[in-house]
């Protein structure tokens, strides 16, 4: 009788299995020493509020903001990038993978459970980049728009999600080093996704706006996602709500996509 009511439901089984593989990636990334990253931005923060007021003539609360949040994607993008690939490969070279799919697991919940102990770590780590900032600003007598810098920050974790499934879905496939190398492809083509498109209406030739439709349709489009600028300058300069609403959606809808093929190719792949 007991033994029935301390056992988990078949239909939370999966869901059950996908927080276990959740927590333990989240804690092997812990374990890389990648919060050493947040040690090193606070530090770049610092330098930044030593020398940044001589020398901007007044604009250093706008200078500090908009470099501590492009510093804060680079440092996140590389985690994303290489501990994501990385973390999969290990698991397939110390064969513990094997022994998972040996247990009532599927490569997909294994997949899914890796991309959200991995985003879990990338949203700590903004978060506490985040206080970070917040009071090393105060510290320096800046106010920070907070409004708009919350939004760009929840749109910065969603351009991680899609590098995060990004980084599982090259890994699935090929080497971390090659997966980490694409991912960085991923996210520099995807942040001129919207100037590829342009060039392409700019070009004579049908053919060239056809491949740079393509490749837009295909590329993730991180414009969409880059609310920075409108941190710095407050709320005023933001996209209206609905197209707020839309591109939140399309980043969510895109990490699922990427998602999806990443599990489709990790489950026909040989072990």
């Amino acid at each position: 009788m007991m033994d029935s009511l301390t056992q988990p439901r078949p239909k939370y089984a999966a869901v059950m299995r996908i927080l276990v593989t959740a927590k333990n990636a989240f804690r092997e990334v812990l374990r890389e020493r990648i919060l050493y990253l947040v040690g090193l931005y606070a530090l770049l923060l610092i330098l930044n509020l030593r020398i940044l007021p001589p020398l901007s003539a007044g604009a250093h609360p706008k200078i500090f903001l908009d470099l501590a949040l492009g510093s804060m994607e680079v440092l996140t993008l590389l985690v994303a990038a290489f501990v994501s690939t990385r973390s999969l490969e290990k698991e397939i070279q110390q064969r513990t993978l094997l022994v998972l799919i040996s247990k009532p697991i599927s490569r997909g919940e294994l997949l899914l459970g890796k991309f959200l102990g991995l985003w879990g770590v990338l949203l700590v780590s903004l978060v506490m980049m985040a206080l970070l900032m917040m009071g090393i600003a105060a510290l320096g007598g800046m106010s920070l728009p907070l409004g708009s810098l919350i939004l760009s920050l929840l749109f910065l974790a969603l351009k991680l999600a899609i590098l995060t499934a990004v980084a599982l879905l090259f890994g699935a496939f090929t080497s971390s080093l090659l997966a980490a190398f694409f991912t960085l492809g991923i996210y520099l083509m995807g942040n001129f996704s919207q100037d590829l498109l342009q060039l392409g209406d700019t070009l004579d030739g049908e053919g060239f706006q056809i491949l740079a439709t393509i490749l837009y349709l295909i590329l993730p489009d991180f414009s969409r996602l880059n609310l920075k600028n409108d941190a710095v300058y407050g709320m005023t300069t933001l996209p209206d709500w609905g197209n707020l609403i839309f591109d939140g959606l399309y980043g969510v809808v895109y990490a699922i996509v990427l998602l999806a093929l990443a599990i489709a190719i990790f489950q026909r792949r040989q072990l």
